[in-house]
């Protein structure tokens, strides 16, 4: 039974170190806005969305006053688009009139974001699915609270190397549609490998087909907690890994527990089941609020540094055993985040030289997710954002994990000019990018196969 006793002892954090719930998000099923008429589905999927979320940010706001608990995010999931088109987009323009009418809704209900303009195609692609994918640039165009994700591989069907070349050429699309705001549009567009149903945090949630008609899950997050709670363990000396560990665990229960009264509370009152905590350290521009900085804490003078690979191992493992033990539900992502646009001291170390995209990837394979938030050269090819989306799914499905590639091919911009995003998504120093090919490997058609270890039947 958690108590409002709970919640006072993390007064100190709330208020000097930056823990806050990052996002209350409502899931949503729209498989019964299906119909053949597209003016019909567009009328069911307003309707049900506005039914359901009308009070969400009102409920968060008044939960954050009650609980002094700042709560920054209220947003929407929803079924993938893909499907709950299908029987009346005869086009990628119907999918974007779809896309039109969630944007209407979610600036209706106020929420920041609705996730789920999305398609799952990891072992194959629809002809639905196909034209979703190729509505992504325009719609991500004309809308504002949209978020769109692609999953192109899994542990158990391989990799769609067909989905992952056009993923390459829906990037580029996208950065041209929104070359005039510095190509955000990339920014609320993700590739996935493995992803989870029950995701709260942008741009890669959507509500699972098996997931209830409606559930809240919650994203809590508390990067500049656990650096705190790490200077303070050395101030009496070096600490060893043990206390190292046991200071990490402690300090990411107290931050779930926090974030396991704010769900349950939010699902009484909207009468709407409670899913899952994502117990995920997300770091902000904030200074402080920063992943880099516990990394720095461990002991790595940058991020990049030798040493950080593990360093971020330990993190990661740490904050989803203390998560674990605070509630019988932790889902979503849950770990450490390391987006670098989101992130100043990720900025900091690319700036010194210390970081680079490469000794990213060697970080993605132990994070909670992927290559997040990376400003790249304009004239970066769609063959080479090809091949890294396909370099980060092996990643993911190797090792059984969920990896994604968020990156924003800046149109006009070159390495070291910097690019402003705004808000909780920071800015960017534009990042090099390997010169050298990967044409040949991208363009073969087909699938790469699951691995070996994926049959456990």
């Amino acid at each position: 039974m958690i108590n409002i006793s709970e919640v006072m002892e993390t007064n100190k954090m709330i208020e000097r170190e930056h823990l806050d719930v990052r996002t209350i998000t409502m899931g949503i099923s729209l498989l019964d806005c299906a119909d053949a008429d597209l003016n019909e589905c567009c009328r069911k999927i307003h309707d049900k969305i506005y039914r359901l979320a009308n009070n969400l940010v009102h409920t968060g706001d008044e939960i954050a006053r009650q609980f002094g608990i700042p709560i920054v995010n209220k947003r929407i999931s929803i079924t993938p688009v893909s499907i709950v088109g299908s029987s009346c987009c005869k086009s990628s323009d119907d999918y974007v009139t779809i896309c039109r009418t969630l944007d209407q809704v979610a600036q209706e209900v106020g929420v920041n974001f609705i996730g789920g303009f999305s398609a799952i195609v990891s072992k194959g692609m629809t002809r639905n699915d196909e034209m979703l994918i190729r509505a992504i640039p325009k719609a991500l165009a004309q809308t504002e609270r949209i978020c769109a994700s692609v999953v192109v591989g899994s542990t158990k069907t391989g990799i769609n190397m067909d989905a992952v070349s056009l993923m390459g050429e829906v990037i580029k699309a996208t950065a041209r549609e929104t070359s005039d705001r510095d190509s955000l549009g990339c920014a609320k567009l993700v590739v996935l490998c493995n992803a989870p149903d029950d995701n709260p945090f942008m741009a890669g949630a959507f509500h699972g087909v098996s997931e209830a008609e409606a559930v809240i899950n919650v994203g809590v997050s508390g990067p500049g907690v656990v650096k705190h709670a790490l200077q303070q363990m050395d101030e009496r000396g070096l600490a060893n890994f043990e206390t190292l560990c046991e200071t990490i665990k402690r300090t990411a229960f107290k931050i779930t527990r926090v974030g396991q009264l704010v769900a349950q509370e939010a699902a009484k009152r909207l009468h709407v089941p409670f899913g899952i905590i994502d117990l995920s350290l997300a770091p902000t521009p904030a200074i402080g609020d920063s992943v880099a900085d516990i990394l720095k804490c461990i002991g790595v003078e940058q991020p990049g540094a030798p040493g950080t690979t593990a360093a971020l191992a330990l993190l990661n493992d740490q904050v989803k055993k203390g998560g674990v033990m605070a509630s019988s539900y932790v889902g979503g992502l849950s770990g450490a985040f390391i987006p670098v646009s989101e992130d100043q001291g990720m900025i900091d170390a690319v700036e010194a030289g210390a970081l680079a995209i490469e000794k990213l990837e060697a970080m993605t394979c132990v994070c909670s997710v992927g290559l997040d938030m990376i400003a790249i050269p304009g004239n970066t090819s769609a063959h080479t954002i090809a091949g890294i989306i396909a370099d980060e799914s092996a990643i993911g499905m190797v090792n059984q994990k969920t990896t994604a590639v968020r990156v924003i091919p800046v149109v006009g911009k070159s390495v070291g000019d910097t690019v402003e995003f705004g808000g909780l998504l920071g800015h960017a120093p534009v990042m090099a990018v390997n010169p050298f090919a990967c044409s040949r490997f991208v363009s073969r058609t087909g699938r790469i196969p699951a691995p070996i270890h994926s049959f456990k039947n």
